[in-house]
């Protein structure tokens, strides 16, 4: 969008740079030219009037994957996103979501088990795992991944209340971690956010 036509809008929410210089972010067109400050403030509203949903990552090898997660975490307007491990992570799929979110660090996933107060969900094709398609998920949780390869560590597994598995019908042994992430939310979405 280029900058603003006509008399500039009145309100703490407006970004006289934006409104000046125009507004080539990635956002809603509702928040277009609205400072970050105002944005994460409004989606802050929304998330605490509802159910509670958190997205967790374990963070070993640096994974690519965690941008997309962090991205489709941002579409659902999840409560929070924790890092697991590692603090750094490639922040280039995000594709700058992640200003709008509130992320958490935990050094390993004890530490993530002791600061939640809400069931987690491990999403892994694991032995013993459950089906993700007739679980009935808590309205406020949080969604534990692990790593691409690797899947969740045994310490991970550990800490979860539930592990379900995406059911696949073709050849290969697992999905993306990316795009098992977003089919995780969604099926939470789909229960909870109508």
């Amino acid at each position: 969008m280029g900058p603003w036509v006509g008399q500039w809008p009145e309100g703490a929410q407006w970004d006289a740079e934006l409104l000046a210089d125009g507004d080539a972010r990635n956002v809603e067109d509702c928040y277009r030219y609205w400072t970050v400050e105002a944005i994460v403030a409004d989606l802050d509203a929304r998330r605490v009037s509802g159910p509670q949903l958190h997205i967790a990552i374990e963070n070993w090898a640096h994974d690519l994957n965690i941008g997309s997660v962090v991205r489709t975490a941002n579409a659902f307007n999840v409560a929070g996103v924790h890092i697991v491990g590692k603090r750094r992570w490639n922040r280039r799929g995000a594709m700058v979501t992640d200003r709008y979110l509130h992320i958490h660090h935990h050094e390993d996933a004890t530490a993530l088990a002791n600061w939640a107060t809400l069931p987690i969900i491990g999403i892994d094709n694991v032995p013993g795992s459950q089906p993700i398609e007739p679980y009935q998920f808590p309205a406020n949780a949080i969604l534990l991944l692990g790593q691409e390869s690797t899947g969740l560590t045994p310490e991970a597994q550990a800490i979860c209340d539930a592990i379900l598995h995406i059911t696949q019908r073709g050849s290969t042994r697992s999905l993306n971690a990316g795009a098992a992430g977003a089919i995780a939310m969604f099926a939470w979405a789909q229960q909870h956010l109508r």
